[in-house]
């Protein structure tokens, strides 16, 4: 007899809307959304602006509206999660 694999279910506290800062609302919107939301929307932001560092794709470079967000020119893709919850409530 087969078994039928198991489907993860979400964690509830990854879909809990969160609501954006001003900060983070400039770049990603004001409505209340998921943290994993977020993220995909300020990743696709910078896709869109091609803010990746060519010299090194894990650094982020900051344009006039993810300056006031990341409080300097350049953030690291591992820093980005960490910036994120501080703006997200």
């Amino acid at each position: 007899m087969a078994t039928e694999p198991k489907t993860r279910k979400p964690n509830a506290a990854f879909m809990k809307p969160l609501t954006p800062s001003e900060i983070l609302g400039a770049v990603i919107g004001k409505d209340p959304l998921p943290r994993t939301e977020a993220t995909k929307k300020i990743w696709e932001y910078i896709k869109k602006h091609d803010l990746q560092d060519p010299s090194n794709r894990r650094n982020i470079n900051a344009d006039d509206k993810l300056k006031p967000l990341f409080e300097k020119d350049q953030v690291s893709m591992f820093e980005l999660t960490k910036i994120l919850s501080k703006h997200l409530s």
